[in-house]
């Protein structure tokens, strides 16, 4: 019914594999289709990149952190609106990274209600434009 046409993509992007599982679960139960990536670089050779329509990306990763990640597809035209997910949460990384642009960042473990809230917000921004104004 609702205004869900087409399976709309959100791409999880985490080293820890438990956590990339229950992300996938729990995007798949809300009825999105979902991607899930041990680290930002093969996110970044992904070709379903150019189709998220929202990342959650972990912070700490080894190699690129997910805050580096969103920095990159900025910095490449790739503007996914972005949640960020750290066990170390600190109030100067939160301010920089909402000041950069990114839409949430979480706490883990995540509390599910308030990442839902977060994805819908991330897909209201990505794009449908009766929603504007």
């Amino acid at each position: 019914m609702g205004g869900m046409m087409k399976k709309v993509l959100v791409s999880v992007v985490e080293d820890d594999q438990l956590f990339r599982e229950s992300m996938y679960r729990l995007m798949r139960s809300l009825g999105y289709t979902v991607e899930i990536f041990s680290s930002a670089a093969d996110f970044l050779g992904s070709p379903r990149l150019a189709e998220t329509a929202c990342l959650i990306a972990d912070i700490h990763m080894p190699a690129m952190t997910g805050l580096e990640l969103y920095r990159r597809l900025m910095a490449t035209g790739n503007a996914i609106p972005t949640i960020l997910v750290t066990a170390f949460p600190n109030d100067a990384d939160r301010a920089r990274a909402l000041k950069d642009g990114v839409l949430c960042y979480l706490r883990k473990p995540v509390n599910e209600d308030h990442l839902t809230r977060c994805v819908c917000a991330a897909l209201r921004s990505a794009g449908s434009p009766e929603e504007g104004a």
